[in-house]
């Protein structure tokens, strides 16, 4: 991977080499990326089942201000049971699966250990990892 240097990947790669920052930083990454593909998803299988916002607030007995929220860019902060839900209503459910070999030595392994062999990689994988749901979401 080709490092990309500037005041700013350098500073985030020395924050890196401090294990709580490190843990904190892979954890926000993942949560970001992971709830962005959820809601990216579901909101996809709703616009294909044809279904608007207030459809699927009845099916689950939710507020329309709630799967209003649950759809926006604003909040993506909602709880497993309340995505479970959803799913559910658009005829989906949420699974786990294991991540990828290589995702794991940027990953699982320096929440682990609390460190990492080359931050500068990290950052930028991360950095990647997370944006990459928000140009194209899949459908889960």
């Amino acid at each position: 991977m080709k490092h990309t240097h500037s005041a700013f990947w350098d500073d985030l790669a020395e924050d890196l080499k401090d294990p709580d920052f490190l843990r904190d930083y892979i954890l926000e990454a993942m949560r970001i990326q992971t709830v962005d593909h959820l809601v990216n998803s579901l909101d996809e299988a709703r616009e294909a089942a044809g279904m608007t916002k207030a459809d699927v607030a009845r099916a689950v007995r939710a507020k329309d201000s709630v799967i209003r929220r649950l759809f926006s860019e604003s909040s993506r902060n909602y709880t497993v049971e309340t995505l479970s839900a959803v799913a559910a209503a658009l005829g989906m459910r949420l699974t786990l699966e294991p991540l990828p070999e290589a995702e794991r030595a940027y990953i699982t392994e320096p929440l682990l250990s609390g460190s990492a062999a080359d931050t500068h990689a990290l950052a930028q994988h991360l950095t990647e990892v997370r944006d990459s749901d928000r140009e194209e979401p899949a459908l889960v």
